[in-house]
């Protein structure tokens, strides 16, 4: 062997040396705060926690069920927000890509998406919050949703582009309408791409705090009212972690490894879409070919 062709082996086994210690970096601090909050937290996962609404303070036991109440009607009121506007934006934009006003709708969802979150907080109680004199689960839904709202207009904007041009203009060969075609052959054929987008929204809505400090503002109490103040569970986590109290910081790691196990499922869930998708698609294909033979 040639001391050429040994110095690409040395160069080859060195940089793949290098890769896997960059993955393994980028791993290890989840890792760790894994093991963290299943050493702190996962000790609290009861029945009774889940079920349970918050104990006084100093008194054992207790749960957050009503965090986790608040929680999915927050998520819901944003992705109600988020999802029809972002999609309808983001097609908007993969339909009309050169022109000022398309070009201005990008720019501006860019610097949103850059925002950071407790600004996006700070204007919902001012637009919300202020003018109606009191805390509500609408404020922090609006505020949650606008966070998560570029998210999905990108991402929808990127998934159609990748969809094939052929398809459009068979579509329009057929006689399909423009608006029709976009959105019964280019939006289904990107649909798996814009699901994985809305989860991961999703998951992104679901663990944010500083919006909800000063919109949705948290309830001790049972409420499902969305014109009122409504618990939810990182604000949960937030008021438990600096609490004097050792059951409160506790329960503040097990709602954390809650939320940590929500946000795992709703990847897997997104994953799960894409796969099963992709395994349609593949096994479909051959098929018509075989009706075209």
């Amino acid at each position: 062997m040639s001391t050429r062709a040994q110095q690409r082996i040395r160069t080859s086994r060195r940089m793949t040396a290098l890769t896997w210690a960059a993955a393994v970096v980028a791993v290890l601090p989840l890792l760790l705060i894994l093991a963290q909050l299943l050493l702190n937290g996962v000790g609290q996962l009861t029945p009774t926690f889940f079920t349970r609404m918050p104990s006084p303070p100093g008194v054992r036991g207790g749960g957050v069920a009503n965090a986790i109440a608040g929680s999915i009607i927050l998520v819901a009121i944003a992705m109600t927000v988020a999802v029809p506007v972002g999609i309808g934006a983001g097609l908007y934009l993969a339909e009309r890509r050169r022109g000022r006003f398309p070009r201005v709708v990008r720019l501006l969802a860019d610097v949103l998406s850059g925002l950071p979150s407790v600004v996006l907080g700070i204007f919902a109680w001012e637009l919300i919050v202020r003018p109606s004199g009191h805390f509500s689960a609408w404020a922090g839904g609006i505020a949650l949703g606008l966070l998560v709202l570029p998210l999905v207009a990108r991402a929808t904007e990127e998934m159609v582009r990748l969809v094939p041009a052929s398809l459009t203009e068979a579509a329009l060969a057929l006689g399909f309408s423009r608006w029709r075609t976009a959105l019964t052959v280019v939006l289904r054929t990107a649909m798996p791409g814009i699901v994985t987008a809305v989860l991961i929204a999703m998951s992104r809505a679901a663990g944010e705090t500083a919006p909800l400090l000063f919109t949705a503002f948290g309830n001790p109490f049972w409420s499902v009212d969305p014109a009122r103040p409504i618990a939810a569970l990182p604000l949960q986590i937030y008021a438990y972690a600096q609490s004097p109290y050792d059951e409160w910081r506790a329960q503040a790691w097990a709602g954390a490894l809650v939320l940590l196990i929500l946000v795992t499922i709703i990847s897997v869930a997104g994953r799960a879409v894409v796969g099963a998708r992709a395994k349609l698609l593949a096994s479909v294909t051959p098929r018509i070919g075989r009706d075209d033979e």
